[in-house]
């Protein structure tokens, strides 16, 4: 046995050793947020148990005289393990509370409904149940005390303090270890562990699975390791120890390298262990399992990989291209499921509302879904995807127009305005529609969404309302985290409905109600309370809006549109960079702050004014809010309608303005030629075939003129100095 590393933890909070079990929970349910190489977990069975005695234990406790149970087999958690002896300062941190409240405690991350915790005898994709956990532990207890009594040593912790009467209560779980697929591992299959929780001592430890020749299951002696945390000197101190470290055997994989163990995994330990707060969201890819996630991504990825190099959209390819992999994968995936569980073989099919470059309908018709996508603007890339791919350009109004009751799924990927009204298109296509949202951008039925709470998130307020919305039209919503290079990763799935088909009238006019309540964006009742009971229909059986359903009570017109205000985007996205503001009121914009920078001092519009470089004045810093108070009121909100407003046009105008953190200055060019020098020789060559194609601005309108001299200043000194700019060189064409 050897400590592989060991790491001090600082606990202001007080939050240990709480927390430290808190940490413990991620490690054994979310290992994949320390170890990039694995997939995840799947836990398959948990139980309670007594850990076998020492010989040395044993005999202590016969001189003791209490009756003693078997040191293995099942425990009921009725049969309490009574009043434990208190801890020395320098003992592990388990002694100093019950040993049955604290194993409680460690066991409440599993049994607080967490999305790893264990599954039903028979259900996911688990092939072990508890009686079958319970046969390999009690073979593993009874070898412990046999033929492995150092292995029983390192799990009891001998010479811990711990009294010879204290029966020794731990949970025991059993998990898979799911390795992420790769061409560098195709091979790396799944492993299972047995994670003993001794939560008196503070401990706990992962005892690798393999089978032997004859098909036996054993523990790999050579792989155990625990992780302990434990108090010395006022201090606390988590640890990694190894049983065996001269057999240890590294695959990369599942099973780091020891100097890994005992440098990152203590260190991450640490600092969960002291984060009191949590992070508000499902456990990541919950809903569907894990290893066939695994192989279909791998799957998808090689097949789609050269889409990266033939990509002609000016987004980052790398992104676009493995992110729509990744989701298609989670819906193929998660589309089996469903296929298996209804005893199904036909393939869903599915619209993908606001499709955007069209790949993740591309993924799945290629994968067999028939299915298409709808976007308000074409894009060059749909041409490379051939005729099997159905994109179609057009605008989406939410309406009696835009209902698809052939399809049995409706996406929404990133569909902007569409988010909120993906599950109302879903619920009135057909009573078998289910839909899958991913939102991103926040958008209410009509403008933009406005949070209620100011205790959350924007994103979190967000995705409760469009929660709220999947509710409100009767859907039973469900919530995941994908597995994709973005931060809003959080997505929305409506698979069953609350009710039975015969109410889809009454349900439907609750849905009107809610939609029309939401104008104006007036606070609407929080996701888990009752919708309020729709109103009866008329005696003549016309319901409030004039049609037989009461969806009539949102149409704006004979083009049966649901709500008026609704706005779909443009065909041709408008430029609001800044770019395209006048160039006057630009330039005013700049000669005002640029005053504000300098103190007061206007600069002069007219002809330069020239001093000594030395005494050049830089002015000062000034957060950019103070920047904006200062401007008339007009000028703002001309700005506000533009992306990034005031800090967008001042970026523009790079020769002028540094925006750094929240502030703005003057750009001193003397720093900026000390960076230049350092700059690789490529770089130089670059800038330098820019030299003097543009008027300097500071040498035009600052009090001193420029800090440089105009044989070094990379701007020209008056047109007297300009150069024709540089001929533009021609782009590679797409293979």
């Amino acid at each position: 046995m050897a400590e592989v590393g060991r790491s001090a933890v600082r606990d202001p909070g007080a939050l240990l050793p709480g927390g430290f079990w808190a940490a413990v929970a991620v490690w054994l349910e979310r290992p994949q947020v320390a170890n990039r190489r694995l997939c995840g977990v799947r836990l398959e069975a948990r139980r309670s148990a007594a850990l076998p005695r020492t010989e040395q234990e044993a005999r202590a406790a016969a001189g003791c005289g209490p009756e003693e149970r078997s040191g293995h087999g099942p425990r009921s958690r009725e049969d309490g393990p009574g009043p434990r002896p208190s801890a020395g300062p320098d003992e592990p941190q388990g002694l100093r509370h019950q040993g049955e409240d604290r194993r409680e405690a460690a066991a409440a991350p599993l049994l607080a409904g967490a999305p790893g915790q264990p599954k039903e005898a028979g259900g996911g994709e688990g092939d072990f149940t508890t009686s079958e956990l319970d046969s390999l532990w009690d073979d593993f207890s009874r070898g412990l005390v046999g033929d492995h009594r150092e292995l029983l040593a390192f799990l009891t912790g001998s010479g811990a303090g711990l009294q010879p009467e204290a029966e020794r209560e731990v949970d025991v779980v059993l998990r898979t270890v799911i390795p992420k697929r790769s061409p560098h591992c195709p091979l790396a299959a799944p492993r299972r562990e047995i994670v003993v929780q001794d939560v008196l001592r503070g401990a706990v430890t992962f005892l690798p699975l393999e089978e032997d020749d004859d098909g036996n299951v054993k523990v790999k002696a050579s792989n155990v390791y625990q992780i302990q945390l434990s108090r010395s000197g006022g201090e606390w101190f988590i640890s990694v120890l190894i049983f065996c470290p001269e057999r240890w055997h590294s695959d990369g994989i599942v099973y780091p390298k020891p100097s890994w163990l005992g440098r990152e995994l203590p260190a991450r330990l640490a600092r969960w262990s002291v984060e009191s707060k949590g992070s508000g969201f499902k456990s990541t890819l919950s809903l569907v399992p894990l290893l066939r996630y695994s192989q279909t991504y791998q799957v998808l990825k090689d097949k789609y990989k050269d889409m990266v190099k033939v990509w002609p959209e000016v987004t980052d390819p790398e992104k676009f291209v493995y992110e729509d992999v990744a989701i298609a994968t989670y819906l193929l995936v998660l589309w089996e499921e469903e296929r298996a569980a209804r005893g199904e073989t036909v393939k869903q099919s599915f619209v993908d509302l606001g499709c955007g470059n069209g790949l993740l309908v591309h993924i799945l018709s290629g994968e067999g879904h028939p299915g298409r996508g709808i976007d308000v603007r074409r894009r060059k890339i749909w041409d490379a995807y051939g005729p099997r791919t159905r994109l179609e350009e057009g605008a989406i109004t939410p309406g009696d127009e835009t209902l698809f009751p052939d399809v049995d799924w409706v996406i929404g990927n990133h569909s902007d305005e569409l988010t909120p009204w993906i599950p109302v298109i879903a619920a009135r296509s057909s009573y078998r529609c289910r839909f899958f949202v991913l939102p991103c951008c926040f958008f209410d039925f009509a403008g933009r969404f406005r949070r209620r709470r100011g205790t959350q998130t924007q994103y979190r307020g967000y995705l409760d309302f469009v929660r709220e919305v999947g509710a409100a039209c009767g859907f039973r919503v469900e919530e995941d985290c994908l597995r994709i290079p973005s931060t809003k990763r959080v997505c929305l799935l409506g698979r069953a409905r609350t009710y039975p088909p015969e109410d889809e009238a009454a349900v439907d006019e609750r849905r009107t109600q809610y939609i029309s309540g939401r104008r104006g964006c007036p606070a609407s009742p929080p996701a888990e309370e009752p919708l309020p009971a729709p109103p009866r229909a008329a005696a003549d059986g016309v319901g409030p809006g004039g049609g037989p359903d009461g969806r009539g009570a949102l149409d704006a017109g004979a083009g049966g549109c649901w709500l008026p205000g609704f706005l779909p985007r443009e065909k041709a996205e408008p430029v609001r960079n800044c770019a395209s503001l006048p160039r006057e009121f630009v330039d005013q914009v700049v000669l005002q702050v640029a005053g504000l920078l300098l103190g007061g001092e206007q600069p002069d519009p007219g002809g330069p004014h020239r001093g000594s470089t030395d005494a050049w004045r830089g002015g000062a810093s000034l957060p950019l809010a103070a920047v904006a108070r200062a401007l008339d009121g007009a000028a703002l909100r001309r700005l506000k309608r533009e992306c990034g407003g005031l800090q967008t046009l001042l970026r523009n105008r790079h020769q002028v303005f540094e925006v750094v953190s929240g502030s703005v200055r003057l750009r001193d060019w003397r720093e900026e030629m000390r960076r230049e020098e350092r700059q690789p020789a490529a770089k130089r060559r670059l800038s330098s075939e820019a030299f003097k194609t543009r008027l300097c601005w500071f040498f035009e309108h600052h009090p001193d003129g420029c800090a440089l001299p105009s044989a070094s200043c990379p701007f020209a000194h008056g047109p007297g100095e300009l150069r024709p700019p540089p001929t533009p060189r021609k782009k590679k064409q797409v293979p």
